[in-house]
């Protein structure tokens, strides 16, 4: 099979179009034919193994699994044994290491909802799920709450602002003025340029702010915080992350930071959301596979709106 391949860290030039063997199945795990897949911050950080924490867990000296991409949707080839909630001609989606690929095998795969193309299906994965568990589990919103995302035109801040909604929250995007409309266009009651604006400064309080850009200290943050209110950080640079921790264990306001839990129960939850029309993912342009580097390096620019997809087949 063709895959993307990385034998040493580095820029997106780097990588080449390889075949492989295709992936083995183990009984908890399914094959699946990949029809789509979509590029995370996760992609560039670890091709670049950067930051270094990366290569605690990807590999020293070079990235430990060589083949790329994490998000995948496409049709079931295989089942493991011990396999029963979906079959072979099943279309699915999910998230597993190695998903710039023909094929992946993973476990955290199920049934694409029908309203979805396997485009839309590619681009949930990693972005679905950290907004998800973001809103729900780590803010904790609930109806009647008003939530801020900062960063909300981009692949989780899209994702973040439609959940928001879907749980009765009015909610507050901040984008640059290119990206109002499309943040409205999902829900965002009300949006922040944050050229011309400050959300930490305008005098406003949030009971939940989902940070996706850590632009601003956390003592700013706090600034637009309820005093029982919650501030998570999903992307950002490293920096204030220390003070994030002391913190947290100093004051009434919950504060931290996470990184997402792949699972089936919340792609389930995601799968009825899409199902019902609450969320929809946003796909800023298509690449095909053999194009990755050229989708990597317009990821890591910083300007994608929503999603980018790598269509497979």
């Amino acid at each position: 099979m063709k895959a993307i391949v990385a034998h040493r860290y580095g820029a997106p030039e780097t990588l080449t179009v390889e075949e492989v063997e295709k992936p083995a199945v183990e009984p908890d795990q399914v094959l699946v034919r990949v029809r789509a897949s979509s590029v995370n911050p996760y992609d560039w950080h670890l091709l670049r193994g950067s930051p270094f924490l990366v290569r605690l867990s990807g590999g020293l000296f070079k990235p430990k699994n060589g083949v790329l991409g994490v998000d995948a949707a496409g049709v079931v080839e295989q089942v493991g044994a011990n396999v029963t909630h979906v079959a072979p001609g099943d279309e699915v989606f999910g998230a597993r290491n190695g998903a710039f690929a023909e094929y992946v095998s993973g476990k955290n795969f199920i049934p694409k909802p029908a309203n979805l193309t396997f485009e839309q299906a590619g681009a949930v994965g990693i972005a679905g799920i950290t907004a998800l568990q973001a809103v729900r589990d780590k803010t904790g919103v609930q109806a009647g709450h008003k939530v801020l995302v900062n960063g909300a035109a981009g692949g989780v801040g899209t994702f973040a602002v439609q959940i928001a909604k879907a749980y009765g929250a009015d909610v507050t995007a901040v984008c640059s003025a290119r990206n109002a409309d499309l943040v409205r266009s999902i829900g965002a009651d009300r949006v922040v340029d944050y050229s011309v604006a400050d959300y930490t400064r305008e005098g406003r309080r949030y009971d939940a702010i989902v940070d996706c850009m850590g632009n601003h200290g956390v003592l700013a943050n706090r600034r637009a915080l309820t005093p029982n209110g919650a501030l998570v950080r999903v992307g950002g640079p490293l920096r204030g992350m220390v003070t994030m921790l002391l913190l947290s264990r100093l004051v009434r306001q919950r504060i931290g930071f996470f990184l997402a839990a792949i699972n089936r129960d919340d792609l389930a939850v995601l799968a009825e959301l899409m199902a019902a029309g609450k969320v929809t993912p946003v796909i800023d342009r298509t690449y095909p596979l053999g194009e990755v580097p050229e989708a990597i390096a317009y990821l890591e620019e910083g300007h994608a709106r929503g999603k980018v997809v790598i269509s497979v087949s």
